[in-house]
């Protein structure tokens, strides 16, 4: 089947189930993904996941952060990355990092697929977890902010040994493996470094009472008004191409990115148009493809075992819900608002794939293995909405989001 068909198809179909699905109160993004578990090879044979549909899927991934850094402000995401913050993150990557290890020893797996277990287990999907609180309306809770800094961390972590491991000779000797680290620990440093001193900057012209609306009115006054969505889409692009640049995926440098684009440097209606058009082209277009994807990416022919893909998967909710469950509390959660946490960073889809496909690609894993990862990323993915709305239905959801608007 041709690109174009292909398109037409998910978009079809994972336009009518998201639509089915948000009719009984339920996460478009549900619908979406069974609509490509459908078309796929797990069901009908229709539409095989291939390299034209995964670069789409990646356009798709960088607009939805994109669309997320809008909606939030740097320093909040900052600030839930700082002191107790720091602590959940590293609460959220550690306890299912130590699960996929305990799986990988039960099964006698060797030490390579033991890391990969526990890094695929261990990641929370930016993408995933923005996609469901904007849906669910709560993008400016304490469940967003602490969610997507924590997001941030366990995938920065997560790519940050997966660089390492990369990097690692075949006949690993201890001066290769100190090489290795050291390197990727320079790299990550380079774009903390890079982000903070963007944001300096920034501060540093709000201060002066620079007018920094200037620039991009400028642009347009050149380019023409249209042009406003091209100059974004760039400045975020460069943002994604360093982060890229220094070894980690280009959704951390993009969300960065984005996340500068505040409102006070755009005149209030540049700032509404912009919005506008980037809700138009991700949710109306891209937004479903990416999700069916996910649905496309299962082929149940590979798991002749099906106790592994059950045991990782129970293994991969509970311990990101006792982490989140924990971390949560640690930072001043009330409980019900610690579980809806914990609910949300069980969602992994692209970020797990990411790793996945690359272990896969590089002979690190096997079929079964990376297919019991995908089975795991679309599961989760696909239960993190049905627990967070057990945890807040109804009346519950909407007196917590009134109570955040005050």
């Amino acid at each position: 089947m041709s690109l174009l068909s292909s398109l037409l198809l998910l978009i079809v179909f994972a336009r009518l189930f998201g639509r089915l699905f948000a009719r009984y109160n339920q996460p478009e993004l549900i619908g979406e993904i069974l609509a490509g578990v459908l078309l796929g090879p797990a069901v009908l044979h229709l539409i095989e996941p291939n390299l034209a549909l995964a670069g789409i899927t990646e356009l798709a991934v960088f607009l939805i952060i994109l669309n997320a850094g809008l909606e939030m402000r740097f320093s909040d995401i900052f600030d839930a990355m700082k002191g107790r913050g720091m602590v959940l993150a590293a609460i959220s990557f550690i306890v299912p990092f130590g699960g996929g290890v305990v799986v990988a020893a039960i099964y006698d797996l060797d030490v390579m697929r033991m890391i990969f277990l526990g890094l695929c287990i261990s990641i929370t999907a930016l993408p995933v977890a923005v996609k469901l609180m904007d849906s669910m309306g709560i993008l400016h809770t304490p469940i967003a902010k602490f969610a997507l800094a924590t997001a941030i961390v366990n995938d920065v972590a997560a790519l940050f040994i997966l660089g390492i491991v990369l990097n690692l000779p075949e006949e690993l000797v201890f001066n290769d493996a100190v090489g290795a680290v050291g390197v990727a620990t320079l790299k990550l440093i380079g774009l903390a470094v890079f982000v903070l001193a963007i944001n300096k900057l920034l501060e540093w012209f709000e201060k002066r009472n620079y007018n920094v609306q200037a620039l991009p009115e400028t642009m347009i006054r050149i380019f023409g008004p249209e042009a406003l969505f091209g100059i974004v889409i760039v400045f975020v692009l460069t943002f994604g191409t360093i982060s890229e640049a220094l070894g980690f995926h280009f959704v951390i440098g993009a969300f960065f990115g984005a996340l500068f684009l505040d409102k006070r440097h755009f005149l209030a209606s540049r700032y509404e148009d912009l919005q506008g058009t980037l809700s138009s082209v991700t949710n109306g277009f891209l937004a479903p493809v990416f999700f069916a994807y996910l649905g496309l990416e299962l082929q149940l022919n590979s798991l002749s075992e099906v106790d592994f893909p059950i045991v990782v998967i129970l293994v991969s909710v509970v311990t990101k819900m006792l982490a989140g469950w924990w971390g949560g509390r640690i930072v001043g959660m009330g409980t019900r608002e610690a579980i809806g946490l914990g609910c949300v960073l069980n969602g992994r889809g692209v970020m797990e794939l990411v790793v996945a496909g690359i272990a896969y690609q590089k002979g690190f894993i096997g079929p079964t293995m990376f297919s019991t990862l995908v089975l795991m990323g679309i599961i989760t993915t696909f239960l993190t909405p049905l627990f967070f709305k057990q945890t807040y239905p109804g009346r519950l959801l909407e007196d917590y989001r009134e109570r955040n608007r005050s």
